[in-house]
């Protein structure tokens, strides 16, 4: 499984379509999980799901995420996570997959 975070600073950010990196978090089979850091593409809507598609990605979270950026994920079969605090990457993951990731309100309101 992969799952990617927008990421500024080294810590998932707050706002998913302009953030510096991406963190994509691949889970093997054992559970152990390795993170790298890429450069996303240029901010256009549609590019982000496109790429991360591409990347192989089945799992997004962020902290805010507009309703279109969502459709467009969903679209790609992505499924879609928001309102997680900033965090390092790999504690995100883990709580995710464990099962005790903490959401609250999607902090984007377009």
């Amino acid at each position: 499984m992969k799952i990617a975070m927008p990421t500024a600073e080294g810590r998932l950010c707050r706002h998913f379509g302009h953030c510096e990196r991406f963190a994509i978090v691949t889970a093997d089979e054992d559970g152990n999980l390795t993170c790298e850091e890429v450069e996303p593409p240029p901010h256009e809507p549609g590019a982000l799901p496109r790429w991360l598609r591409n990347q192989g990605v089945d799992v997004v979270i962020a902290s805010g995420m507009g309703r279109r950026a969502q459709m467009f994920f969903e679209q790609f079969g992505i499924r879609v996570i928001v309102g997680a605090e900033p965090d390092d990457p790999l504690r995100v993951a883990r709580a995710f997959l464990d099962g005790t990731l903490t959401v609250g309100p999607n902090v984007c309101d377009h």
